[in-house]
């Protein structure tokens, strides 16, 4: 029995809403993952693509290639993935209203977060083991291979009509090829040895090239041509007698060209010097290395160019710089009286000594701050690398509290809003972090600021999604800011009133007619009162301001008129009902509802003459506005009364 409670108390933590979020989660996440996996490999092999073309490589070598390849790519492919994971998983859940019934059964979004939450942790160590462990072998095999793909010689692709020179010492020209059979046909050879005399033309009928069985030569077979070679003129310059070439006739020739067609991968031992190829232990001890390496030859660099009296001072106990200042100047070395008495050799030679002794050494010097430059960069590449372990592996939370909220907020699933969001995201994000990590490696930057900027710019925009994500907030809801931008330029937003199949209440035309008829003489005897058509007070307007009850009341009334008449059967009064403006009570009153602000932009006299411009456009809108409402409900009164009769 204890045994038994102990299982069911554990399976307390496991709900079925969790087993059911996690499987939803986890086959995108595998989906995404290799869709990410694909286009990051695809944008690595145009990089390379140079190194893999026409060197006939095996399928083997390929296969290798794109094995350790995507391998280093892997640890930057799980942040998008799971971002884009999240993204379809969660919104998908809004979209079929899935956590609308979670949150109805009283469960926080933060608790339907927390599996995902977990399987995201566990992800994120997963990838830190695999960078540490996997991704530094991967990076070392895969340097190998690509340093020995471009040592490796070009495959024998001879094309027509144009020369070509692949092969080292030779520029071959054919004007016709028999892809059947191989041979070549009007063949046109240059061959240049060590110098011009050594120069020879070949011209043959046909030819055939093949590889040795060892693949270490080139084997060339010509039929029936001719050999031009250069002959190194002897005799005198004035000797016009001499031949200047040799010419030789054949009738088939073949020869061997030295041209390595194997291909072998260097020693992947020989990179392990670079941070790409080293885990946390050996980058930590790198790092160790190189910064005590670069304290000795500061060291040495300082007793070799350090000031050589001011060493000796130091052994004679005398270490104060106001003793050594003192000791110079009390014995001055008159310069420019050694140099009179000199003749004007010594002057050529002192001279002469000076300049190449300067010259030495700032030619020593710039050597010692290129290498001091190198092993500092070294030294950063290393720090760099192993703060990138961390922060890659962190990026897999972020995105994870970037993506769950926002798809809840969005409540869009499939592959067409999350995939835009997460694109933006994760291009804002790569920008960041390759800024960073570029201006780390030249020493503009701090290492640990630069390649931590991108997360402490993502991790507040995570934090503050999920906060408004947990209170429900319309943060990214389209119709708010419909409303928002349609208020701020004054856009008009127009009726959509169609005729409704099913009637539950009938249009009472005895009790709509009066009404209509008294709202039209209130908008006639509003406008005659108020004169719209009128310029504004600037100080009413900013400063006293005052409640337009009547257009209030009038607009009230209006939506009160237009409810019971949309449910009329007569087409074209629904259609009329459409042409009526919806009125805005306040547009033509003040700019802002706060008193305060109205008062601050009217003393700010620029802003306030623009703003006061645009309550008078609304006054004037308001004006037209009662002019067409008078014209509508004149023509619904009519139709009314026709259909009474």
């Amino acid at each position: 029995m204890p045994v038994f409670s102990t299982r069911a108390t554990h399976m307390r933590y496991i709900k079925k809403m969790d087993i059911f979020i996690l499987k939803q989660f986890s086959l995108l996440f595998a989906g995404t993952f290799f869709i990410c996996l694909f286009i990051f490999m695809m944008q690595f092999l145009w990089r390379y693509v140079e190194d893999l073309i026409g060197k006939g490589l095996t399928f083997d070598v390929l296969a290798k290639f794109f094995f350790y390849a995507s391998m280093t790519l892997v640890p930057i492919s799980i942040p998008l993935a799971l971002l884009l994971a999240a993204l379809i998983s969660f919104g998908n859940m809004g979209e079929r209203l899935e956590l609308l019934a979670m949150k109805a059964a009283g469960i926080p979004l933060i608790r339907i977060l927390r599996p995902v939450f977990i399987f995201s942790v566990a992800v994120a160590f997963g990838s830190f083991y695999f960078q540490n462990v996997v991704a530094p072998e991967s990076s070392k095999q895969l340097a190998a291979l690509l340093y020995s793909m471009r040592q490796k010689s070009p495959e024998l692709e001879i094309p027509e009509g144009i020369f070509y020179n692949e092969i080292p010492g030779y520029n071959l020209f054919v004007e016709r090829k028999d892809m059947k059979s191989g041979m070549l046909y009007s063949l046109m050879i240059y061959t240049q040895g060590t110098n011009f005399d050594d120069t020879q033309v070949v011209l043959a009928d046909s030819g055939r090239i093949q590889a040795t069985e060892d693949q270490m030569h080139l084997k060339l077979t010509l039929y029936d041509g001719q050999r031009f070679r250069n002959m190194q003129n002897t005799g005198s310059a004035l000797d016009k007698s001499s031949v200047p070439y040799l010419r030789e006739t054949f009738k088939k020739e073949v020869d061997l060209i030295p041209f390595d067609n194997n291909f072998s991968v260097m020693d992947a031992n020989l990179f392990n010097d670079n941070a790409q190829t080293k885990g946390l232990k050996m980058l930590s001890r790198g790092i160790d290395s190189i910064r005590h390496y670069l304290d000795s030859v500061g060291h040495v660099q300082y007793e070799q160019y350090g000031y050589s009296f001011l060493k000796a001072t130091r052994l004679r106990g005398r270490a104060d710089s106001a003793d050594i200042v003192r000791r110079v100047t009390e014995t001055p070395l008159d310069f420019d009286s050694v140099y009179t008495v000199m003749n004007d050799n010594d002057h050529s030679n002192v001279m002469r000594s000076a300049l190449n002794n300067v010259r030495n050494g700032q030619a020593q010097i710039e050597l010692m701050r290129d290498y001091s430059y190198q092993c500092n960069r070294s030294w950063r590449i290393h720090k760099l690398e192993r703060h990138k372990k961390y922060a890659l592996s962190l990026a897999c939370l972020m995105f994870f509290f970037i993506g769950a909220p926002l798809g809840a907020i969005i409540r869009k699933g499939g592959l067409g809003v999350p995939i835009v969001i997460s694109v933006v995201f994760f291009i804002f994000y790569y920008m960041v972090n390759i800024s960073g990590e570029k201006l780390s490696k030249s020493g503009d930057w701090d290492v640990t600021f630069g390649m931590w900027l991108s997360s402490m710019v993502l991790a507040p925009i995570g934090a503050w999604l999920t906060w408004k994500s947990n209170q429900d907030s319309a943060v990214f809801n389209v119709e708010a800011y419909q409303r928002f931008f349609r208020k701020l330029f004054g856009l008009r937003q127009k009726r959509a009133i169609v005729r409704k199949e099913v009637i539950m209440n009938e249009v009472d035309s005895e009790k709509l007619i009066p009404q209509l008829q008294q709202f039209n003489l209130d908008c006639a005897a509003y406008s005659a009162a108020r004169n719209l058509w009128r310029m504004p007070n600037y100080f009413r307007i900013f400063f006293r301001y005052e409640k337009d009850t009547t257009v209030i009341a009038l607009s009230d009334q209006l939506e009160a008129l237009v409810e019971d008449l949309s449910n009329s059967r007569d087409n074209r009064v629904i259609a009329a009902l459409n042409e009526i403006p919806i009125l805005v009570p306040d547009a033509h009153t003040r700019p802002f509802s706060n008193p305060r602000l109205n008062n601050l932009i009217g003393i700010l006299f620029p802003v306030g003459i623009i703003l006061w411009i645009r309550i008078w456009r609304y006054r004037l809108r308001l004006w037209r506005d009662m002019e067409q409402l008078q014209k509508q409900c004149t023509y619904i009164i009519e139709r009314l009364k026709t259909e009474q009769l």
